[in-house]
């Protein structure tokens, strides 16, 4: 796993694209050389060609990104790949028609561009058929065992199984007895005693720790002397959220949160985190002025009520503050404190209120609220205070949550989507924590960056 932005990316995913933006370069490249021939060095240096190219090469990167070619349910479909290839051609040239409009001199031409194309669509089709052929035929999966096979070593054999960019196979766990058996597919292979053993037999390479209880049963002498030998050891609970972007609630304890890298927020993170939030706020509230007052006038129109919204809502260190959005139900649907979450369907929407939630119009009012520091633009969503005392009680660690200001997207919102149940608000829960352990600056850009991509392909709006 490669760590950017307190991300993590598969090693795999990461040199797919990289090698992607190199093929389209070399491409854009070879249809200058056709094009203009022995003048092809002029072009490409004295009229700043190669940066041109560049451009077209990481918007194409972009468009493949926002069109999910890097995900892990795409990457070894063939007929997806090859529709979406199709699609990102499309996409990438709206967007270059765009640019090439307000910035002229960044353009290529038209020639040069249409023969480029052509010569990439092909390029990143037969890549991806080689790219997969070379994984699959050469066994380049690093052999993989799970000390332990309790639920977080099962999901963790799931993810491994499931995401085959990780590099990983399982040969199975081991563990303290020689009772074992195959549970939920991992096999038993052996007990700790025989582990240098079975290291040598199977060629294993990394071995996971996901014992439940360690103390006293753990070899850590032999482990450690493993290690010297070239041996990969690694929790099982950091393997987990690297790969998921998640913590595993089951196997969490206080001690792990209070000794794990992690969870501090320094005063000049927060006055960071501040100043980007004003700055996003301010550049939205005064891009959005004109919609905002159509939206009003629209819902006004629609049905009888307020055309604002306003609802207390839990933010940091759990004070209440007053949550502002534009109404999209009817008036009084809320009354007695029934605060149901929505459904797909739901009969208390308005006719423009569904449209609304869809085009997640009906938060922009929240920008206020940023404005006036309730909130960040990046943090936890903020709960009605019967909703998030609920949670309290049932949710362990929930509470975590209100250490940092809530904000109007966030790393649950852009992983996991709407929250309707107390299954969806535990696994959310999940999310927060990672983002509460490596908040920074730059995760926060990365979920802006996710979040414009959910908006825009209008994903997970009710």
């Amino acid at each position: 796993m490669i760590r950017l932005l307190n991300v993590y990316f598969p090693a795999r995913t990461v040199l797919l694209g990289v090698s992607e933006v190199a093929l389209v370069c070399v491409a854009f490249t070879m249809a200058v050389v056709a094009r203009f021939g022995r003048d092809a060095d002029l072009v490409l240096e004295d009229e700043h060609g190669l940066y041109k190219i560049a451009l077209v090469a990481c918007i194409y990167l972009l468009s493949m990104y926002y069109l999910d070619l890097y995900d892990s349910k795409v990457l070894r479909n063939r007929h997806e790949i090859l529709t979406r290839l199709i699609q990102v051609v499309g996409l990438g040239g709206v967007i270059l028609a765009i640019i090439y409009y307000f910035y002229p001199d960044a353009q290529l031409g038209r020639s040069i561009l249409i023969l480029g194309l052509g010569l990439a669509l092909p390029f990143l089709v037969l890549w991806r058929e080689i790219f997969l052929w070379v994984l699959n035929s050469f066994q380049l999966c690093e052999k993989t065992a799970i000390i332990g096979h309790g639920p977080l070593a099962l999901k963790l054999n799931r993810e491994i199984q499931t995401r085959r960019e990780l590099g990983l196979e399982t040969v199975g766990y081991v563990d303290s007895s020689d009772e074992g058996s195959t549970v939920s597919g991992l096999r038993f292979i052996g007990t700790l005693d025989e582990l240098p053993d079975l290291i040598r037999r199977y060629g294993i390479g990394l071995v996971i720790v996901a014992m439940e209880e360690r103390r006293g049963r753990l070899p850590l002498e032999q482990l450690l002397s493993l290690k010297t030998r070239g041996l990969v050891v690694q929790d099982a609970a950091d393997l987990y959220e690297s790969i998921t972007g998640k913590i595993q609630l089951d196997a969490l304890r206080p001690a792990w949160l209070l000794f794990s890298p992690g969870f501090r927020v320094s005063p000049s993170l927060l006055v960071c985190k501040r100043c980007l939030s004003l700055l996003v706020s301010l550049i939205c509230l005064t891009t959005f002025l004109p919609l905002l007052a159509v939206v009003a006038i629209a819902i006004k129109l629609d049905s009888k009520g307020p055309a604002i919204y306003r609802q207390s809502r839990v933010g940091k260190d759990g004070k209440l503050f007053h949550l502002y959005k534009f109404r999209t139900m009817v008036d009084g649907a809320d009354a007695n404190g029934n605060h149901r979450p929505a459904a797909e369907m739901d009969e208390r929407f308005t006719r423009i209120g569904r449209w609304l939630r869809r085009a997640r119009i009906d938060e922009l009012p929240q920008l206020y609220n940023i404005l006036r520091g309730d909130m960040d633009f990046v943090g936890p969503r903020p709960f009605v205070p019967d909703q998030e005392d609920e949670y309290a009680r049932t949710i362990p660690f929930y509470s975590q949550r209100w250490t940092v200001k809530p904000g109007a997207t966030g790393w649950a919102q852009i992983n996991y989507g709407y929250c309707a149940t107390l299954a969806d608000n535990l696994e959310k829960t999940a999310y927060d924590l990672f983002y509460i352990k490596h908040i920074s600056v730059g995760l926060d850009l990365f979920i802006l960056f996710k979040t414009i991509k959910i908006l825009l392909l209008g994903r997970g709006g009710r």
